[in-house]
């Protein structure tokens, strides 16, 4: 029972701790900032007034690495919300709507015709857009969402622990990052399967503990990999104290179930992931209250490693 009880608070330190980065968010450029330039060596000038700044070279190399965690966040927002979601809002809402209802003006007289022309209009209309608009949009602001949360990321950490530690190689830089894509990949196929078992809720259940799980991963990963944690040593901590990251990943995943479009969920997550990273930066996990891992990566983990050897040789991974 007192065990129990240890894994319910630590699902419920979990979910608090996710929510942080909303407030942290506020007032962590101005911390950075502020440390930034008082860490900037001044000048006196000629007649011997003090703190005057000449000429700089640090304090003006210090500006151009000024935090901008909010703006990046804003920009997220813009992008994701502002113009993606917005752009497929107006066609599904306004300009499809208002088409149809221009062929029912034009056929008026000919309803059965009207619906057949509309009936091959709509999926050419839907088809187009999403060739043209939706999937470049789609593809550059993965890439753009990519260059910003790694920004938000290390600007979060610099503001918490310091300078980043990194991996100690190039090489071992690289391969954690394909496997770790590759092993991220498979879970949320994996996720997609136990969603598929065929008893009440016990599928949605599991399916909703994979996407926590996963969602945690992306949050923490940021810090980890800074920290200079390799892939098996993030995932271990996860399953040793999975219902801490439960928790943490628990508000992402509902939020992001609630669209019934694979875009739009997307949408929702590069809006709401920023704040993610930071609170993920901020938290310091529940840890041991549970003694049996929940071991959901290693058969992932083991596919990943065939995969890996039968391209790439043998390699000595977990």
């Amino acid at each position: 029972m007192d065990s129990t009880a240890r894994i319910v608070r630590a699902i419920y330190s979990g979910f608090v701790d996710s929510l942080r980065g909303a407030i942290v968010l506020f007032y962590m450029d101005k911390h950075i900032n502020e440390r930034l330039y008082n860490q900037s060596p001044s000048r006196t000038d000629i007649h011997g007034k003090d703190n005057v700044a000449i000429h700089n070279p640090q304090r003006h190399h210090n500006r151009l690495r000024e935090s901008k965690v909010l703006k990046r966040t804003i920009q997220c927002c813009t992008l994701n919300g502002g113009v993606f979601w917005l752009s497929i809002l107006i066609f599904e809402c306004g300009l499809l709507p208002f088409l149809k209802y221009l062929l029912t003006i034009i056929f008026g007289h000919s309803p059965g015709m009207g619906m057949t022309v509309w009936s091959w209009t709509k999926p050419f209309l839907s088809l187009t857009f999403g060739t043209v608009w939706i999937l470049p949009l789609f593809l550059l602001s993965r890439v753009v969402n990519s260059l910003w949360f790694q920004d938000i990321a290390d600007s979060a950490y610099r503001y918490r622990q310091g300078r980043p530690l990194l991996l100690s190689s190039v090489s071992k830089l690289v391969a954690d990052t394909l496997f770790n894509i590759l092993v991220q990949a498979l879970f949320l196929g994996q996720g997609m399967l136990v969603s598929r078992i065929p008893l009440p809720l016990i599928g949605d259940i599991f399916a909703l503990i994979h996407m926590c799980l996963l969602y945690a991963l992306y949050a923490f990963e940021y810090k980890w990999f800074n920290m200079g944690w390799e892939l098996h040593r993030r995932l271990s901590f996860i399953e040793s104290n999975w219902p801490y990251f439960v928790g943490f990943g628990l508000p992402l995943a509902i939020l992001t179930q609630l669209p019934n479009s694979y875009i739009i969920s997307g949408c929702v997550f590069s809006i709401l992931f920023p704040l993610f990273i930071i609170s993920g930066n901020e938290a310091e996990p529940v840890t041991g209250v549970c003694n049996h891992p929940l071991k959901l990566f290693s058969p992932v983990i083991a596919i990943a490693n065939t995969l890996f050897n039968k391209t790439l040789g043998p390699a000595n991974r977990r």
